[in-house]
């Protein structure tokens, strides 16, 4: 699932701003934490030049019996240095500053701070402060070595990436960037809904164009194509439906006609003849018009649908029976199911003699099976015959009868439903085919008007 969602436009956006929003952010907030450790070390230095500069303006002009009072004292921080100091290195930072503003002649150096205190101070103490030698010359030429402790404040390491804030900093920017990606790819999961849906509804409502100006020149162009297509198919069931109702004039004549012919035989045989030709026109306008529906779904009970088909197949001399009824009520376009079932149920009489339906609910789909007695269908042929005009051998199904438009417009209607037919060999002979219809599928609550079938 996490793969299928990965790979899909959202779930790669949602990923891709998740790292550059993250990334950028930890970036932005080390240079922000590194400038400012910059700025404490700068006003640092300043403090430490200011507190030396006033030390040296203080001892240089005092009198010189003071002034050896005023350095034992220790005035502004800074008392004499002892000798016993342990220099560790060179300050260079402090030393430039001092130079710069109290002139060349000073120095300052890193003491280890054990060595700058008296033998018996505690030893945490020396973890928590720094110590400096500050090594100058005085006005009069004589020379000073001063002690300089100040709070541990030189060690300027990042600091450690808190948990509560990098949190906070995951979920509010991985949620940003899920919606995000969400909302940039919401307008395309909407046209490819609508691609895979167009073959089976043409009327569907346009898609509401909306997205960025490329997204919605994309919609812009699939709503002007879905409109010519179901401008070119109208035209051509119009076509198509002037050809059929012109045709039946003459094709009447010629039925009087034949019907004066005197030899039996042949007039049989161009009777037949008419009645194929008959029923190519009706079926070729059938498989015209099955793109056209403006039937709407609604709730049906199934189980009167099926007994419906049925006795109407019964009424007309065929062998049928419904041997299971499924107890649900489902969401279909009404006519066009009827129409789908009753052509299962044709096709099923025509090529097995008889045909048993059955009906039943599995995993919340509603599963029609309508099986024959007759001898199958060879495996690889099971999907083939579902294309038009597609029409198998009289050693296979012992008739050549029809025009192979019956199994075509039954999977259109399907369609049409939402629904799924499949074509299988039944373990016990003969050839099911099975319907599943998919929407609205709930236990029966008679609630669910029988649908009216009667032919618009």
């Amino acid at each position: 699932m996490l793969q299928r969602y990965f790979g899909s436009m959202a779930g790669r956006l949602f990923l891709f701003l998740l790292i550059g929003v993250m990334g950028s952010a930890s970036i932005a907030l080390g240079m922000a934490n590194v400038r400012r450790q910059a700025d404490l070390r700068r006003i640092r230095l300043e403090r430490l030049t200011e507190r030396v500069q006033d030390f040296m303006s203080l001892v240089n002009s005092a009198p010189a019996p003071l002034r050896a009072e005023l350095i034992a004292r220790g005035v502004t921080g800074l008392r004499p240095a002892s000798g016993e100091e342990k220099i560790e290195k060179a300050d260079t930072e402090l030393t430039r500053s001092l130079n710069s503003h109290l002139g060349a002649g000073i120095r300052a150096e890193f003491a280890v701070p054990w060595s700058c205190f008296p033998r018996g101070a505690e030893r945490r103490v020396y973890t928590t402060l720094d110590c400096r030698l500050i090594s100058a010359t005085l006005a009069d030429g004589s020379a000073i070595n001063v002690v300089l402790v100040t709070p541990l404040g030189d060690n300027f390491d990042l600091p450690g990436l808190d948990p509560v804030f990098l949190s906070i900093l995951a979920i509010g920017v991985g949620g940003l960037t899920f919606f995000a990606a969400r909302m940039a790819a919401a307008p395309l999961n909407d046209l490819s809904r609508a691609a895979r849906a167009l073959g089976g509804d043409l009327n569907r409502l346009p898609l509401l164009e909306r997205g960025p100006q490329e997204v919605r020149d994309a919609l812009r162009a699939f709503n002007a194509m879905q409109v010519k297509l179901r401008d070119h198919l109208i035209e051509r069931t119009h076509i198509l439906a002037s050809i059929t109702h012109d045709l039946q004039t003459p094709l009447t004549r010629l039925r009087l006609k034949i019907e004066k012919v005197s030899d039996v035989a042949l007039r049989s045989r161009l009777i037949d003849d008419l009645d194929r030709m008959q029923g190519l026109i009706r079926q070729g306008l059938d498989f015209s018009r099955g793109n056209q529906t403006q039937e709407p779904f609604v709730p049906l009970v199934l189980d009167s649908l099926l007994e419906s088909v049925v006795h109407d197949a019964a009424d007309a001399g065929c062998t049928v029976a419904l041997l299971e009824r499924s107890g649900c009520d489902v969401e279909v376009r009404p006519q066009a199911l009827q129409r789908c079932l009753a052509n299962l149920l044709e096709n099923a009489i025509k090529h097995g003699g008889s045909a048993e339906v059955s009906a039943r609910q599995v995993n919340g789909v509603a599963e029609v099976r309508i099986r024959d007695h007759g001898p199958g269908i060879p495996p690889d042929q099971l999907e083939a015959v579902f294309e038009p005009f597609v029409r198998l051998g009289a050693t296979l199904l012992h008739t050549t009868t029809g025009v192979g438009l019956g199994l075509t417009i039954a999977r259109q209607l399907a369609q049409k439903n939402d629904a799924e037919l499949l074509l299988a060999n039944h373990p016990d002979g003969g050839l099911e085919a099975c319907l599943t219809l998919r929407r609205g599928v709930v236990p029966g609550t008679g609630t669910a008007a029988a649908a009216d079938l009667t032919p618009a």
